[in-house]
C-alpha cells in the first residue's frame, strides 16, 4: 500500500483517494480533496493556512518531544609560544610585579636613545652643508600667491 502525500495541506492521501492534476508542463500536483485543490487553485500560501502541515511546521505547533538544547561548549584558553619568545619566558614576565617590568621598560627606552643620539651627530655632520640651501628655497617659496577664484558652474 503506497501512500502519497497531498501538494498543498500534506496529509497522507490513500490509495483511491484524492485527485491528480497535471498541468501543461509536465508537472503532477496531488490533493487530498477539493477543499485543498481550490485552496491551490486559489494560489493561496500553504504557510499561512492555519490546518497545513507546512504551517504547523513553520509555526512549531504539536511538538511533543521537548528536545533540550544542544550544549555549546566554551572555548578552552591555550597558551603557545610566540616566536621569538618562549611560553617560559612569557609566564615569567606576566608574573613579574610591575614596577620591575615599569624598570626594565624605561631601561630599554633608555638604551634606544642613547643609540639614537650616537647615530644621529654623524648623520647630521654631513646633512649640514645641504640644509643652507634647502632653508633659501624655502624662504623663496614662502611668498603669498593669490590663487585663482574658484570656478562657478558645470562642465564647459
Amino acid at each position: 500500500m503506497k501512500l502519497e502525500l497531498c501538494s498543498f495541506s500534506g496529509y497522507k492521501i490513500y490509495p483511491g483517494h484524492g485527485r491528480t492534476m497535471v498541468k501543461a508542463d509536465g508537472k503532477t500536483y496531488k490533493f487530498l480533496s477539493s477543499k485543498t485543490q481550490r485552496a491551490h487553485d486559489l494560489k493561496r500560501n500553504p504557510r499561512k493556512i492555519t490546518w497545513t502541515v507546512l504551517y504547523r511546521r513553520k509555526h512549531k505547533k504539536g511538538i511533543e518531544e521537548d528536545v533540550a538544547k544542544k550544549r555549546t561548549r566554551k572555548t578552552q584558553k591555550f597558551q603557545r609560544a610566540v616566536v621569538g619568545a618562549s611560553l617560559n619566558e612569557i609566564l615569567a614576565k606576566r608574573n613579574q610585579k610591575p614596577d620591575v617590568r615599569k624598570a626594565q621598560r624605561e631601561q630599554a627606552i633608555r638604551a634606544a636613545k642613547e643609540a639614537k643620539k650616537a647615530t644621529k651627530p654623524a648623520a647630521s655632520k654631513k646633512a649640514a652643508p645641504k640644509d643652507s640651501k634647502a632653508q633659501k628655497s624655502q624662504q623663496k617659496a614662502a611668498k603669498n600667491v593669490m590663487k585663482a577664484a574658484p570656478r562657478v558652474g558645470g562642465k564647459r
